[in-house]
């Protein structure tokens, strides 16, 4: 049975999409861009502060449906200049274990919604 997730913790969708949707134990999360979910707004800034934007939302969806970083097996990490990768990846790590790290991929993009710079998704395993 499909569950969708929605927290007002994370910007709300901005089209025909769920922020997650719960199948079983499986946790498919959006695709999350720096939105501020208290203001609506773009975090327009430098990369790090984009890519920390767009981490707490993806904490705040996984909160909602009762997980962490902990529970995620994939990400999708999305650049439109990867010459962003090395700052993108030290704010990513600082959320992530190396020891139970998750399975990723970083793929450059000829553009994003909005506008952005970086655009990430999440696939978790809850606990049952």
């Amino acid at each position: 049975m499909k569950k969708v997730i929605l927290t007002p913790d994370a910007p709300a969708p901005i089209g025909p999409y769920s922020q997650a949707v719960q199948v079983g134990q499986q946790l498919f999360i959006s695709g999350q861009i720096p939105l501020d979910p208290s203001t609506g707004e773009l975090i327009t800034g430098s990369i790090e502060e984009e890519t920390t934007q767009v981490m707490k939302n993806l904490s705040a969806v996984l909160s909602q449906a009762g997980g962490d970083w902990e529970n995620v097996v994939k990400v999708s990490i999305f650049l439109t200049d990867m010459a962003d990768f090395a700052a993108v990846n030290k704010i990513y790590g600082s959320y992530i274990s190396e020891k139970s790290a998750p399975a990723r991929e970083t793929v450059a993009v000829a553009g994003l919604p909005k506008g952005v710079r970086v655009e990430i998704s999440a696939i978790a395993i809850l606990d049952a």
